[in-house]
């Protein structure tokens, strides 16, 4: 059945991918960029009736607020299926010494603050869709089991941040019939992940979207899995 399908940071890499395969599997997608004039593929990937290229910025209040209000027909909120929170930044890399604090504090503030705000803000169309789905893109790298690396703090704990507010969301949306969700994409050829990865975008987008269509309540929410569907420890 088709969706309405929001993505944030839909402007290149994974994001743009989503957008692209979510299209092509003939949803409705609302994409977003901090800067939707200089979208340009986004922009021409967005010419369904329905579909809508809409600034927003996750590190801003009136910027996911203004973004709410667009979504609206008159009174009503458009309701929206699936939210996936894409829209992050890699990170401060280096060890203790380097450490810059306040890139620290900017990449918690953007991949774990961020895909909160969005969700918090667009809770009434969410709670207007068939199947309201929330994924959050995680990473491998913010499992604290898993931990063995001595570098890229802001990374990695922004990610484990976004890991345990996804897991109380889960808790809090249950009994509203959500599916709350956390997914390490694999380690995918963009700008983030460089050319050396073994994933290409089409093949991780298509893994997780895989996942994301046959994801149940009662087997998914709260859950932490990469694109084949594997559960990742916490």
């Amino acid at each position: 059945m088709p969706k309405t399908v929001l993505v944030t940071g839909a402007n290149r890499g994974l994001g743009l991918e989503f957008a692209r395969q979510l299209k092509k599997a003939g949803h409705t997608v609302i994409g977003t960029a901090r800067h939707p004039d200089d979208a340009i593929e986004l922009g021409e990937l967005l010419v369904g009736d329905d579909d809508r290229l809409e600034q927003l910025d996750v590190d801003s209040d009136d910027s996911v607020k203004a973004l709410a209000g667009k979504l609206k027909d008159g009174d009503k909120p458009i309701a929206i299926d699936l939210l996936i929170n894409n829209g992050a930044v890699g990170g401060h890399k280096g060890t203790l010494p380097e450490l810059d604090m306040d890139g620290l504090i900017e990449d918690l503030r953007i991949n774990a603050v961020g895909p909160m705000r969005v969700t918090k803000h667009l809770l009434p169309n969410l709670r207007a869709g068939s199947t309201k789905q929330i994924v959050s893109i995680s990473s491998q790298l913010g499992s604290i089991t898993n931990a063995n690396g001595g570098s890229s703090y802001g990374y990695r704990s922004s990610k484990a941040a976004l890991n345990m507010l996804n897991k109380h969301l889960s808790v809090e949306l249950k009994d509203d019939g959500f599916t709350c969700m956390v997914m390490h994409p694999g380690w995918v050829q963009t700008r983030m992940g460089g050319d050396q990865a073994p994933l290409t975008p089409p093949e991780s987008i298509a893994g997780m979207l895989r996942v994301i269509e046959g994801a149940k309540p009662e087997t998914h929410n709260g859950a932490f899995l990469d694109y084949k569907g594997e559960t990742l420890p916490w």
